[in-house]
Protein backbone atom coordinates (compact mmCIF):
# COMPACT_ATOMS: atom_id res chain seq x y z
CA UNK A 1 0.00 0.00 0.00
CA UNK A 2 1.49 3.48 -0.74
CA UNK A 3 -0.03 6.92 -1.29
CA UNK A 4 1.06 9.98 -2.95
CA UNK A 5 1.28 12.97 -0.21
CA UNK A 6 1.61 17.09 0.06
CA UNK A 7 4.49 17.71 2.65
CA UNK A 8 4.96 21.21 2.43
CA UNK A 9 4.38 21.92 -1.01
CA UNK A 10 5.87 18.92 -2.34
CA UNK A 11 4.60 15.58 -3.55
CA UNK A 12 6.04 12.68 -1.76
CA UNK A 13 4.89 8.62 -2.32
CA UNK A 14 5.19 7.04 0.95
CA UNK A 15 4.66 3.64 1.78
CA UNK A 16 3.76 2.78 6.09
CA UNK A 17 6.99 1.84 8.65
CA UNK A 18 9.38 3.73 5.92
CA UNK A 19 11.88 6.90 6.66
CA UNK A 20 11.68 9.88 4.48
CA UNK A 21 13.74 13.40 4.19
CA UNK A 22 10.97 16.10 4.10
CA UNK A 23 11.58 19.88 3.98
CA UNK A 24 11.73 21.46 7.78
CA UNK A 25 8.38 21.29 9.08
CA UNK A 26 7.52 22.84 12.47
CA UNK A 27 6.83 20.16 14.55
CA UNK A 28 8.56 19.03 17.46
CA UNK A 29 10.96 16.17 17.19
CA UNK A 30 9.37 12.66 18.54
CA UNK A 31 5.84 14.07 18.39
CA UNK A 32 3.49 12.69 15.99
CA UNK A 33 2.06 14.76 12.80
CA UNK A 34 -1.00 13.88 10.56
CA UNK A 35 -1.10 14.72 7.17
CA UNK A 36 -4.24 15.37 5.41
CA UNK A 37 -3.84 16.15 1.60
CA UNK A 38 -3.69 12.93 0.33
CA UNK A 39 -3.69 13.23 -3.40
CA UNK A 40 -3.48 9.45 -4.25
CA UNK A 41 -4.31 5.93 -2.44
CA UNK A 42 -3.48 2.38 -3.87
CA UNK A 43 -3.53 -0.97 -2.13
CA UNK A 44 -2.26 -2.77 -5.51
CA UNK A 45 -5.96 -4.31 -6.55
CA UNK A 46 -7.55 -0.50 -6.08
CA UNK A 47 -6.65 3.35 -6.91
CA UNK A 48 -8.28 6.06 -5.47
CA UNK A 49 -6.93 9.76 -6.96
CA UNK A 50 -8.52 12.58 -5.14
CA UNK A 51 -10.11 15.83 -6.69
CA UNK A 52 -8.23 17.73 -5.24
CA UNK A 53 -7.29 15.30 -2.41
CA UNK A 54 -9.06 12.27 -0.64
CA UNK A 55 -11.15 13.66 1.81
CA UNK A 56 -11.29 10.26 4.39
CA UNK A 57 -7.96 9.36 3.81
CA UNK A 58 -5.04 10.70 6.40
CA UNK A 59 -1.08 9.68 7.00
CA UNK A 60 -0.01 9.68 10.13
CA UNK A 61 3.31 10.21 10.90
CA UNK A 62 6.30 10.19 13.84
CA UNK A 63 9.17 13.52 13.48
CA UNK A 64 12.25 11.91 13.97
CA UNK A 65 14.99 14.77 13.72
CA UNK A 66 15.48 18.17 12.06
CA UNK A 67 18.87 18.43 10.46
CA UNK A 68 20.43 19.88 7.39
CA UNK A 69 21.46 18.40 4.36
CA UNK A 70 24.85 18.52 2.89
CA UNK A 71 26.00 21.92 1.30
CA UNK A 72 25.46 22.80 -2.27
CA UNK A 73 28.41 25.07 -3.39
CA UNK A 74 27.78 27.32 -5.95
CA UNK A 75 30.99 29.15 -7.38
CA UNK A 76 30.22 31.74 -10.40
CA UNK A 77 33.40 33.08 -12.47
CA UNK A 78 33.63 35.12 -15.35
CA UNK A 79 37.04 34.91 -16.96
CA UNK A 80 39.75 37.81 -17.28
CA UNK A 81 37.16 40.05 -15.57
CA UNK A 82 39.15 39.33 -11.88
CA UNK A 83 35.36 38.38 -10.52
CA UNK A 84 34.69 34.97 -8.82
CA UNK A 85 32.01 34.43 -6.32
CA UNK A 86 31.75 31.29 -3.89
CA UNK A 87 28.94 30.47 -1.83
CA UNK A 88 27.85 27.70 0.45
CA UNK A 89 24.07 26.75 1.05
CA UNK A 90 22.95 23.88 3.68
CA UNK A 91 19.45 23.16 3.02
CA UNK A 92 16.98 22.53 6.99
CA UNK A 93 15.62 18.71 6.65
CA UNK A 94 12.92 16.81 9.05
CA UNK A 95 13.20 13.35 9.15
CA UNK A 96 9.83 11.53 9.51
CA UNK A 97 8.65 8.11 9.57
CA UNK A 98 5.12 6.78 7.88
CA UNK A 99 3.48 4.77 10.77
CA UNK A 100 0.07 4.47 9.28
CA UNK A 101 -1.89 4.85 5.76
CA UNK A 102 -5.89 5.06 6.44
Amino acid sequence: MFAVVDIAGQQFKVSENTKYYVPKLSADADSDITFENVLLLSDGKKTEIGTPSLDSVKVHAKVLEHLKDEKVIVFKKKRRKSYKKKVGHRQHLTRIEVTKIG
